[in-house]
């Protein structure tokens, strides 16, 4: 029984499976028992699944939805904002890759999308190896079977804010070796040699009409994760101890844009920042 099975015959207990269910007394002497259903908390949004709801996913249940549009209420132009942001990953990998960066840690990764980090570094190394971490049950589900067919990935269920457990993770360590440069959000500054760097997007209270931000606050309180703003001063500090490379902290759009993107709010602040031995960064 896969994830959408599991939903369409079982609605009402919010089941899914993060691998196909086979029954244990039909499983072959000497195989494992088969995972324990995981619980996807259909009592509350998530913010992976309200960000698949934005992005015009299908992978989120009415509790997201209702929560996705009473933010479009507040923030009408939320459409743009997250496809911003999206862009901006997707063209900060690209420079990565082509700075030789193959080793690439995804924190609050959400759930798969066109355009994902090992899509967008394997057009240029394709060997990258890339590992997503989201503490959203659903996200492990569907990422096990979109990677099923990528060696050099994996994804695994934590929490940002407890980096301990990611960088203690096994699947990790089997991918990612810290001794060498590594694209990674800043939970993991502590054990990043020189050259890696540290891409970083977030909200921020600069700019925003101060209600809609309250009202967007508010929504992500029921949420299973909380939302959070912050001003440009605060976020810059985020980078501190690396070398932000050109254009800067700017606005998402505004960082090193192409021709194609057309997003362009005052809802984020965005960057991409380097560990060196000396104060230049990259041009």
């Amino acid at each position: 029984m896969n994830v959408n099975t599991c939903r369409e015959s079982f609605p009402q207990h919010g089941c899914a499976y993060p691998e196909d269910r086979v029954m244990t007394d039909s499983l072959p002497s000497g195989l494992p028992a088969p995972r324990p259903p995981v619980d996807l908390r259909l009592d509350r949004p998530t913010p992976a699944r309200m960000y698949d709801h934005f992005l015009g996913g299908k992978d989120n249940f009415a509790v997201d939805r209702e929560a996705a549009e009473r933010v479009k209420q507040a923030i009408p132009n939320t459409y743009e904002i997250v496809w911003e942001n999206r862009f901006f990953l997707q063209r900060a990998v690209r420079y990565l890759a082509e700075a030789g960066i193959d080793q690439y840690l995804d924190l609050g990764t959400g759930l798969p999308t066109q355009g994902n980090v090992h899509e967008i570094a394997r057009e240029i190394i394709p060997d990258a190896r890339v590992v997503y971490v989201d503490n959203d049950p659903i996200v492990l589900a569907h990422g096990r079977s979109l990677l099923a067919s990528s060696p050099g990935t994996t994804v695994i269920t934590a929490d940002m804010r407890e980096p301990h457990a990611i960088l203690g993770n096994a699947d990790l360590r089997a991918l990612i070796d810290f001794s060498r440069p590594v694209a990674v959000l800043f939970v993991a500054r502590g054990v990043m040699t020189s050259g890696s760097y540290l891409v970083l997007s977030h909200l921020t209270t600069d700019g925003p009409p101060p209600a809609a931000v309250a009202r967007t606050v508010e929504v992500y309180e029921s949420a299973t994760s909380p939302i959070v703003f912050r001003t440009r001063n605060q976020i810059a500090q985020l980078f501190d101890g690396f070398t932000l490379q050109r254009p800067g902290l700017v606005r998402p759009w505004q960082w090193r844009p192409e021709p194609t993107d057309t997003m362009h709010t005052k809802w984020l602040y965005a960057g991409v920042a380097q560990i060196t031995d000396t104060p230049t960064g990259r041009q």
